[in-house]
């Protein structure tokens, strides 16, 4: 197995002097040297042959224990150092301090087909930045992290990605719901890819202590090979570097909206600075719709990062960002135009991304949506289906036949009738009056329809499947998701039993509904 090492953050950036995982403050340092923890009995469980083919390995490499050595953290790569990054971030919109890759351990970047990737171990042990926890992971938060990372990138969303699943053989003590229970569960481990794992929080730690000298190579770094676009000198380099930001950021967060994604932990240190989807926790998909909806139990008071929240809470972590880029610019006013362009862009994104759900391409009908919105919440519809259905509404339809294709969608139909079946044909009346003006045929509109809505997206309940089947040694479903999750905007009819509402055992089930951190 080769790979073409291309390592230049741990080779560029100033590193931490002490080379021991020992959990410590780290000054003056971008990131520390690491050894990854060795398991016990590792097994590779899955592995994602797209990604494994972005960082240049073939069929025969993965299947090699060469491979499964890498990616469990049993052997370091030849002519590579591990290390973890330290960054540190606003928790739920508190400052929380030095924070760090605290179960994160990046092994090397590799260069291949002029693309750079890093590869990052998640749950390979302790870190000086676990603080006061193990570094470890456990099999049920790995396949979600595992399945959801490349479900994103199929679903076109900016991601990072995961190349591999392992269970490292050794037990690891977990508290679910972080009401005093713990329990041991099976321990692993998850290969995560991306061209960088660089947050927001890695600039954050640097400025807050005041460590400008650092801040401003890590900003240089990253705009040498990640924005290497921006060829300006001085401010207007850095200028152009947080408008960058801003603009993948928007772009990043209107795909959530587009899909009904909600990421649970929404913290500046889980924020990409390449705007890429970082850290699937509890996450989860809007299913029942409901905007004030967070997948997080310990978001479940607050809701914080609810779905309707995410654009409002970017924009808040964007404004953390620039307090952070500050002393490299020190012009306020050039900044908060910046940030002044984040509603900007993001306004004028976002009624585009709702007509194509739509299939509209008249103008945005605020009125119109908000009526919608409205309608989808007080009658509990599952958001995917019902996109989805609605490209097969007909020009010609009825408001009545039209919504009979969408009542599959409501989660308890009969209450619609009794009580909102007025307000919906109403609204139906509008749609189809407003499809009677498009100049394309139904065909058409329902083919662009299917390209922005998916019939696939991997709802809690299939990921608490794919978990339940692996804690009994059964394999079979993370391959099967994994294969539905690559084609989410074709029919599959093979696969129909998957476009289906959550199931009643799943409404208020652990790991379905809500889920914890520790998930």
């Amino acid at each position: 197995m080769k790979l073409h090492l291309n390592d230049t953050f741990n080779k560029q950036l100033p590193a931490d002097t002490d080379t021991s995982n020992t959990r410590r403050q780290v000054f003056g340092a971008c990131f520390s040297y690491v050894t990854p923890r060795v398991p016990s009995s590792p097994k590779l469980l899955h592995v994602a042959n797209e990604v494994s083919d972005l960082i240049g390995l073939s069929k025969e490499d993965v299947t090699s224990t060469e491979f499964l050595a890498l990616v469990s953290g049993s052997k370091v790569y030849p002519e590579t150092q591990p290390y973890a990054m330290a960054y540190a971030g606003h928790q739920f919109g508190n400052w929380a301090g030095q924070l760090g890759d605290g179960r994160a351990i990046n092994l090397f970047e590799v260069l291949h087909n002029n693309q750079r990737w890093a590869l990052q171990l998640k749950g390979a042990g302790e870190t000086p930045y676990s603080r006061n926890a193990d570094g470890l992971a456990v099999l049920r938060s790995s396949i979600r992290e595992h399945l959801c990372s490349e479900a994103m990138f199929h679903l076109g969303v900016p991601t990072t990605r995961s190349l591999s699943l392992v269970t490292t053989g050794d037990k690891v003590l977990r508290d679910i719901l972080y009401n005093g229970n713990p329990a041991y569960e099976d321990g692993a481990v998850v290969c995560r890819v991306a061209p960088s794992f660089i947050r927001f929080g890695n600039f954050e730690l640097l400025a807050a202590r005041k460590d400008i000298t650092n801040l401003q190579a890590l900003v240089d770094y990253t705009i040498q090979y990640f924005y290497p676009e921006i060829t300006s000198t001085g401010k207007e380099k850095y200028l152009a570097f947080y408008q960058e930001v801003v603009n993948r950021t928007v772009d990043m967060i209107v795909e959530w909206q587009r899909v009904g994604f909600v990421h649970g932990v929404m913290n500046t240190d889980n924020m990409s600075i390449l705007g890429l989807t970082i850290d699937y926790g509890p996450y989860g998909w809007l299913e029942d719709y409901d905007p004030d909806w967070t997948p997080n139990t310990t978001d479940a008071e607050g809701k914080r990062y609810r779905f309707r929240n995410q654009p409002d809470i970017a924009l808040w972590n964007l404004i953390q960002l620039g307090n952070a880029l500050y002393p490299l610019i020190e012009d306020i006013a050039s900044m908060e135009q910046v940030l002044n362009s984040y509603s900007n862009r993001f306004d004028s994104k976002f009624p585009v991304m709702m007509q194509a759900k739509l299939g509209l391409t008249s103008e945005y009908d605020t009125d119109f949506y908000d009526e919608l919105t409205t309608l989808l919440t007080a009658s509990e519809t599952d958001m995917t289906i019902f996109f989805r259905n609605l490209a097969d509404v007909l020009k010609s339809d009825t408001p009545e036949i039209a919504l009979s294709k969408i009542e599959y969608a409501f989660y308890q139909p009969n209450a619609i009738v009794a009580t909102l079946k007025t307000t919906w044909l109403n609204w139906m009346e509008l749609y189809l009056q407003k499809l009677s003006e498009e100049p394309i045929s139904d065909s058409d509109r329902k083919a662009k329809m299917n390209q922005v809505n998916p019939k696939y997206v991997l709802r809690n309940y299939m990921a608490q499947l794919a978990i339940d089947a692996a804690e009994k040694e059964d394999y079979t479903l993370i391959e099967e998701l994994h294969e539905l999750l690559k084609h989410p905007y074709d029919e599959q009819p093979e696969n129909e039993k998957w476009f289906a509402k959550r199931p009643d055992w799943a409404r208020n089930k652990v790991g379905c509904s809500m889920l914890s951190c520790s998930s």
